[in-house]
């Protein structure tokens, strides 16, 4: 099911086309609280020599910034990738209210796959999840970034 883009799946789109451009693997992240948006992302990981850097850090370290706050639980975040199981668990730890992504990740997604932390008795708090919103559009890509990477 095709799913239609949002103001901030936009916005995270762009980040992701940024971090494309850096020469990152093009994920972008967004945090909104209200419908503004209070933090954004990109994957900085190569760029900053820091393996943590991935979209939804960057997202939350900014929104915890500008809102004075490590508790998000009234803001949500709309990243272009599944979160993998490191960017899950901060977002259960930022207590974020909703998550939207758009491409799902088979092999290293946390969310829908894998460990599914979300679910998991130990996760002390589990967003709302919203998946495929802007899924094609990221999915390209990732697939044309990738492509290019083997050519």
């Amino acid at each position: 099911m095709v799913r239609p883009f949002s103001d901030p799946m936009l916005a995270a789109l762009d980040e992701a086309r940024a971090a494309a451009q850096a020469g990152e693997v093009p994920v972008g992240a967004v945090v909104t609280r209200g419908g503004t948006i209070v933090g954004r992302g990109r994957n900085r990981m190569r760029g900053g020599n820091d393996p943590t850097a991935h979209a939804e850090i960057v997202a939350l370290r900014a929104a915890g910034a500008s809102l004075g706050t490590s508790r998000l639980d009234d803001c949500d975040l709309w990243v272009t990738l599944e979160p993998c199981a490191m960017c899950a668990g901060a977002i259960a730890l930022a207590r974020i209210g909703r998550l939207y992504f758009g491409a799902t990740d088979p092999k290293g997604g946390a969310v829908l796959h894998g460990p599914r932390l979300f679910t998991q008795p130990t996760c002390h708090h589990a967003p709302e999840v919203f998946p495929g919103i802007g899924e094609e559009a990221s999915g390209d890509m990732l697939r044309a970034f990738f492509r290019t990477r083997r050519d």
